[in-house]
Parts: structure tokens; sequence; C-alpha cells
């Protein structure tokens, strides 16, 4: 079989451009912060061919590569692209030239060592969305731990970056200690760790469910899942800007992913077992976390609890096991992507004139701010599921698969669409509107040309997918139906 090798290019294409910096004098910043975006501009533009060369007619794995690595022990680099992988890779590497943008000012302080730990986080989570081994798959899924543990504890805004980072670093690692000791059962029941392989291994239904809550152990603390999602707010707060925008709109993703991937695919008999308690939990933890964004004082742990009810939402879509729920969820994550990385863009824009995120400062921006307000209030709207956005189709599609699965569950989640209006307007409401507080803000600049230039792309996106969502979907359709119809074998 030839390989094209399209995969291994994309996958070097930031480690290449790390390797750059690396050799760049430490005083030329604005020429080092130039090839990091150049970089990942180039690595976007590549991956963009993915979705333009991709069959939409198959669920089979694309564009595969295989490379000997362990042979011996039958684990080898296989990697391949489906219709749900290939649109997180494209949100990665579109998220990833907006975050050096978005830092472009505001990070001084070891600039050289900043972008590169941002070129090989793009690596390491574009070969998790990739990588068709779950031995390999784990060890990119906590690769990325350590470029996020340095973005949080050296470049975060406040005192306690440390133990936010050390408190991420430690929740995300110890779920996912079980899955690597699950992993190892499956090596030595199917000898490999080959994911087509264990796909079609049959493991009895007790074995599953053990193997099932091992991998939910790892995967529910990184979307987070309550109770484990204290971590999350907290390493919000501490985080740059950029750090914000990567958590949010890709490594809370990865969970998602690997339900997905590994859980339904895998484990079809314990995942049906489970699912009624899943969606017990994600009702108790929608309502929690959106009655907790009310009470917050803090701009950015308002929009990192409302992720965490987002992302809620997400895990029922995937738990009601049709194609309609399914669907949902990924275009709801994608979405999440989109808005939620660009509420924290907006907040990041408060803080590099005021350095504070604290509400009660902020009061009738409007009236200085208009393109700022304009901007807030698109993704304001977005972020509670107004028609024509994003989140909407999502929404929409997560309510019509559940509706299929349970009526009293859809009832129960539907609250959150409730709970999101009141709480995105009211955030709206407190910053922009009233009149302003001269005491406490001497200068009011409106948005720079840089930032409406990184605002743009997510306001286009936004919309396309909320007016034509088609153009999605119809890449996702056929890989999720195959899926769904392996999750009811």
């Amino acid at each position: 079989m030839t390989q094209s090798y399209f995969l291994f290019t994309l996958i070097i294409l930031p480690l290449i451009g790390a390797g750059v910096l690396f050799f760049i004098p430490t005083m030329k910043k604005d020429l080092m912060r130039s090839v990091a975006l150049f970089t990942s501009l180039v690595t976007f533009g590549y991956s963009v061919f993915l979705w333009i060369l991709f069959d939409k007619t198959t669920g089979q794995f694309q564009f595969v590569e295989l490379y000997n690595w362990l042979p011996v022990f039958n684990i080898n680099i296989y990697l391949g692209v489906d219709g749900i992988s290939l649109f997180f890779i494209i949100l990665t590497t579109f998220l990833i030239p907006m975050c050096i943008l978005a830092g472009w000012d505001a990070i001084q302080k070891n600039v050289k060592e900043y972008l590169i730990a941002f070129l090989i986080l793009e690596t390491m989570m574009i070969l998790v969305f990739t990588v068709l081994d779950i031995l390999l798959f784990y060890i990119f899924f906590e690769s990325v731990l350590l470029p996020m543990f340095l973005l949080v504890g050296i470049w975060g805004s406040r005192q306690r970056k440390i133990h936010a980072a050390v408190q991420f670093f430690l929740y995300t690692l110890f779920g996912s200690v079980f899955m690597l000791l699950a992993i190892l059962a499956i090596y030595i029941n199917a000898g490999t760790t080959d994911l087509q392989t264990v796909v079609c291994t049959n493991f009895s239904p007790e074995v599953q469910k053990f193997l099932w809550v091992a991998f939910f152990a790892s995967f529910s603390v990184k979307i987070p899942m309550v109770p484990v999602h204290i971590w999350l707010p907290e390493a919000h707060v501490e985080a740059p800007t950029a750090g914000s925008v990567i958590l949010a709109g890709i490594l809370l993703k990865l969970g998602g992913y690997g339900f997905l991937r590994l859980s339904m695919n895998i484990f079809p008999i314990a995942t049906a077992y489970f699912t009624p308690i899943i969606l017990t939990f994600c009702i108790i933890g929608v309502i929690y976390t959106s009655l907790t964004t009310l009470r917050q004082t803090d701009f950015k742990k308002v929009i990192a609890y409302t992720s965490v009810a987002h992302m809620g939402f997400v895990v029922v879509g995937m738990f009601a096991c049709n194609v309609q729920g399914v669907e949902g969820s990924v275009i709801l994550m994608l979405s999440h992507g989109f808005v939620s990385s660009a509420l924290f863009l907006i907040v990041g824009i408060l803080y590099d004139r005021h350095h504070s995120r604290v509400l009660k400062y902020y009061c009738g921006l409007t009236q200085g701010m208009p393109i700022y307000a304009t901007g807030f209030l698109f993704f304001s709207l977005a972020n509670l599921g107004l028609p024509g956005t994003s989140s909407f189709i999502g929404e929409f599609l997560v309510l019509a698969g559940a509706l299929y699965h349970n009526t009293t569950v859809t009832v129960m989640i539907s609250t959150a669409m409730v709970f999101g209006a009141a709480y995105s307007i009211w955030l709206f409401n407190r910053v922009m509107m009233g009149q302003l507080i001269l005491s406490n803000i001497k200068l009011i600049l409106d948005v720079t040309r840089r930032e409406v230039f990184v605002m743009i792309p997510f306001i286009i996106l936004t919309l396309c997918m909320g007016i034509y969502p088609e153009m999605f979907i119809e890449y996702l359709h056929i890989s999720i139906k195959t899926l769904i119809l392996n999750a009811r074998v």
C-alpha cells in the first residue's frame, strides 16, 4: 500500500516551526512571533486540504499511514482520519494562530518558550485526533498536559497560577492512570492495541463494564463532568488569554472525542448499561453549573462554568446513542470551540487594558467601546443558542436525539437553554449597560485592528455553521452512522 505521508507532514509542520524558533535570538521577539504565526497559518491551510480531499461517501478511515514502532509487541504507529476527527483537526489548527495573535502584545516574558509550547501542543493534539492505536492515543492524550501545565504555571496572570497548574495536572493525570491499566488489560486480551482490531474483539459484558469505568475515569475529568470539574474554573482564571482559548476550544473536546472513539466503539454493551447513570449526572451537572454561573463575580469564571454546562449538554447527545444526538454533540463541541474561545478572547481584551476581571469593576462599556460591545453581544447570543448561530444547530440536534431516547431526559436537559439565556443576558447587561464607572476606568480604548482581525473568523464560522450546517454534517454523517451501528451490535 502506497502511503501519502499527508498526515505525517501535517504533524511535523508545527515541530519544524518550533525548531526554527529555537535558533532565533531571544531579543528578536517580533521575528519569533511572525515565524510562529506563519507556521501555524501554513499548518491550518494544509489541514484544510484534508477537508477538500476527504471522501464523504465512506465511513472508513482515510489518509491512512502505518509506521513500525514496536512490531515485536504488535504495536505500531497507525494514523488515519474519519469524519469525526476531521473537524477537530481543523479546529485545532485554526485556534493556534488565533492564540498566537491573542498573545501578541500581552506576552512579553519568555516569548520563545511560550511560542514553542503552543506549537508542540498543536502537534500533540493533532496526534490525538489521528492515531488509531489506543496505547499511542493514551501517550499523546497525556502529552498535552505538559505544555498546558507550563502555559498556566509560567504565563498565568495571578499568584495562584502554580496552584491552578498543579491542580489541573493532578486531576487529569490521576484519572488517566486507570485508563492505562485498562489499555494493558485490553492488550493482554487482544494481543494488540490497534484500534480497529480491538473494536472487533469480543469482551464479555463484565469485562466491558470494568474497562469502560476505567476509561470513563479519564474522559469525565477532561470534559469535565460534575463533580470532577473543580480544576477547570481555577485553570481558566489563572491561565493567560491564549491558554484559556486553547483549553476551552480543544482540550475539553479530548474527553468527548475519547468517549466517541474508544468507549462507545469498544464497549457498546457497557455504554448501554451505564447510559442512565451518565444522563442523570449530566442533568444534575447542567443545572448545578448553570446556577453556579449566576453567582460568579469573576468574568472568566462565568465563561468557565458555562463551558461545563455546555459540555454536559454534549454528553447527553453522545449517550442518546443515535445519529441525531451524536451529530448534535459533535456540532455543539465545534460550536463551543468557536463561541467559548471568542468569549475568552473578549475577556482578555478587557483584562489587557484594565488588569481586572471583577464584574463589578465594569459597567456601561457600550458608551466607549461600541465595536467591542457588538462582538460581545453577538457571541453572548450565540452562547445562548440563538437561531442562525452554530450553537442552535447543535442544541437542536442533541434535543432531537435525546427525545428519541428518553422524553424525561429531554425535558430536564432543555432547562439548560433557559439557564443559558439567563446567564448570557445577565453577563452582557452587567458589563455593557448602565452608567460608566469613571472612577474605575480612566481610559477607554475600543478594539484594535489586530483584535478585530482575530474576532472576524470566529463570527464567520459561527454564522456559517448556523446558517448552512450541511457543509459540516454531510462529512460527519456516514462516520457517525458507522459508529452508531457498531455501538448497537
